[in-house]
């Protein structure tokens, strides 16, 4: 039986540890603050932005919500954006992705004060991850070193195999593992023998966007499986990128979805609310 790793209770852990801290703050007088800006009305960033709020709510972090109709021009957006940077009261700034079409998202992410930027998305950002500054890091990559740190699973030394490029996972994941001394390769849609390079894997993180597509073909024997995918089946049953039911039994530790990376993801955005006032 693999080890299954648990991301609902590492991520409630890691609030649990925030909440003090930031009672501590609190009695120090320090205030946290985080600005969430939602720009028309998509349903899933709806679901995220909630869950931010009550993440905020519970670890003692006030949160600013701003809800913008989906006609907001690009001008609008980039002036809220300039008076939160100027809000010495503002701690993070964060845009709930995707915005609407007519606006242009990488003009926005750049806009936010790379000192505010708790999603890590600026590429100034981005520049300190790799050149090991100290800096905001990307949260979803940064829950998958919590999870396998938190589930004794070392990476020093490790072969690690990223199946994805995105400026979101794939790419800051690299850096995060190159950091903890992993020894590290990105495959993506291009790579040729896909399941010969998977199969080298100590440690396989999946995040293609392809519903069930990691079969046990390109698992190593006592491999651990990181599965960053979320899809929805025929059957409506949440699912990922990985085929859990044939994956698990030849993995030493795998993630579920749901309930695996998900929940770090929103646990480390408040890593880094709480990191902007450890300075």
């Amino acid at each position: 039986m693999a080890q299954l790793i648990d991301g609902k209770l590492i991520s409630q852990q890691i609030k649990d540890e925030l909440k003090e801290e930031v009672a501590q703050f609190k009695a120090e007088g320090i205030d946290i603050c985080l600005a969430v800006i939602q720009v028309g009305s998509d349903p899933a960033s709806s679901v995220y932005v909630r869950n931010k709020k009550k993440a905020c709510a519970y670890i003692g972090v006030e949160s600013r919500s701003y809800e913008l109709p989906e006609e907001t021009s690009e001008e609008e957006l980039i002036k809220l954006v300039e008076e939160l940077n100027a809000d010495e009261s503002v701690n993070g700034i964060l845009v709930q992705l995707p915005v609407p079409d007519h606006i242009d998202e990488d003009k926005i992410i750049r806009t936010i004060s790379p000192d505010k930027d708790v999603d890590g998305f600026h590429p100034v950002s981005v520049g300190r991850l790799w050149i090991g500054e100290k800096g905001f890091l990307s949260c979803t990559p940064a829950g998958i070193i919590q999870l396998l740190k938190r589930s004794n699973i070392s990476i020093e030394g490790k072969e690690c195999v990223i199946i994805g490029r995105s400026n979101i996972v794939g790419k800051p994941m690299a850096a995060l593992l190159l950091r903890e001394n992993g020894t590290v390769t990105v495959a993506h849609s291009r790579t040729k023998d896909l399941k010969e390079v998977a199969k080298r894997a100590d440690i396989l993180i999946v995040a293609i966007g392809k519903e069930r597509f990691i079969t046990s073909e390109y698992i190593k024997e006592g491999a651990v499986v990181i599965d960053v995918g979320m899809h929805r089946d025929e059957a409506n049953h949440l699912c990922g990128d990985v085929d859990f039911a044939d994956v698990e039994p030849h993995s030493s530790a795998i993630t579920p979805v749901p309930g695996g990376v998900g929940p770090m993801t929103i646990a480390m955005l408040m890593n880094n609310c709480v990191e902007t006032v450890r300075k």
